[in-house]
């Protein structure tokens, strides 16, 4: 899959393709039905996938104190999307310039101009433009104009519900991490390398695996039974930590992961955390000895877990 980054880097052999636009934060099953939709007519076609998306997302860009929790990090995104036939991601910076961009000149500069898009899909609530002014209507009249297929995906539902990214945060936010999966298509995953942290785990017999999650906030928190991929014997079970350790006085949210019965060096190695069951929320200890001890209890409780599965 290529990464092209901003429309300065866009080439001739990058005209003529299949494209979708959107935020894709999760990749989840509404995702993957456009992404489905996509790789069906760029194989009728013969041209590549291509989805258009932007960095940071909009609603950081415009409210960044009251945007939600990402799902995904961009690493985690693209990892995702290429799972599903995507043959090019093209990343636009969203910045003042492209927010203030009318619809039209969206259009005439990344669709026919950039891309020369033959065929395009977005999803049933898709605006775009200076004022999002542009919606389907638009595209389709551009479509007539130019020469390009765009075909509107309506609502994915599970349980009679829509499928967004606002319903697995909110699955996540309550803990209900079944449906979370159900949404997904696949268990909630939390991926990044490991980092050398304080090392206070092991003086307590519980070593960590540290991994900085490199975002303002998590749509998840608490303690965790979880599955570990990226190394020798995976997947590993353990038991882990998302938030910001208060018994610690920590600021910035963070993934910490105790591995069962494991002991080899994981400094440096990029791994996945699927979470698999909240055990409880985070919370202050008093005291290392109570913290010790609650540990004890959340690793029996994973154990548990783990064993009702076999």
């Amino acid at each position: 899959m290529e990464l092209i980054r901003g429309l300065h880097n866009l080439r001739a052999p990058h005209r003529g393709a299949v494209a979708t636009i959107g935020n894709f934060d999760g990749v989840h099953l509404g995702h993957q039905a456009i992404l489905g939709r996509l790789a069906e007519k760029g194989a009728e076609l013969e041209l590549p996938t291509t989805v258009i998306t932007f960095e940071p997302q909009p609603q950081e860009f415009f409210s960044p104190e009251r945007a939600p929790p990402r799902l995904t990090r961009f690493r985690e995104k693209l990892k995702a999307l290429g799972r599903f036939s995507v043959d090019r991601v093209l990343l636009l910076a969203f910045n003042r310039q492209l927010a203030e961009m009318p619809a039209a000149e969206f259009i005439r500069r990344v669709l026919v101009e950039g891309l020369a898009v033959e065929y395009l899909v977005v999803g049933d609530d898709f605006r775009f433009g200076r004022g999002r002014a542009g919606d389907f209507a638009l595209l389709q009249a551009a479509g007539r104009e130019h020469g390009f297929q765009v075909v509107n995906m309506h609502t994915f539902a599970l349980s009679e519900a829509r499928v967004s990214s606002t319903r697995i945060r909110g699955a996540l936010a309550a803990g209900d991490l079944e449906l979370a999966a159900q949404l997904l298509g696949r268990p909630y995953r939390l991926s990044g390398r490991v980092a050398h942290g304080f090392k206070r785990g092991r003086t307590i017999g519980f070593p960590t695996a540290n991994i900085h999650l490199h975002r303002v906030s998590s749509p998840v928190s608490g303690v965790f039974a979880v599955e570990l991929f990226g190394v020798a014997g995976e997947p590993l079970a353990g038991v882990a930590n998302v938030g910001i350790r208060p018994t610690v006085e920590g600021e910035r949210p963070l993934l910490e992961v105790h591995l069962f019965d494991f002991s080899d060096d994981l400094y440096g190695h990029y791994v996945h955390v699927d979470l698999k069951r909240k055990l409880r929320e985070e919370r202050r200890f008093e005291s290392f000895a109570a913290l010790k001890l609650q540990i004890e209890q959340d690793v029996i409780e994973a154990r548990r877990y783990f064993g009702s599965l076999i």
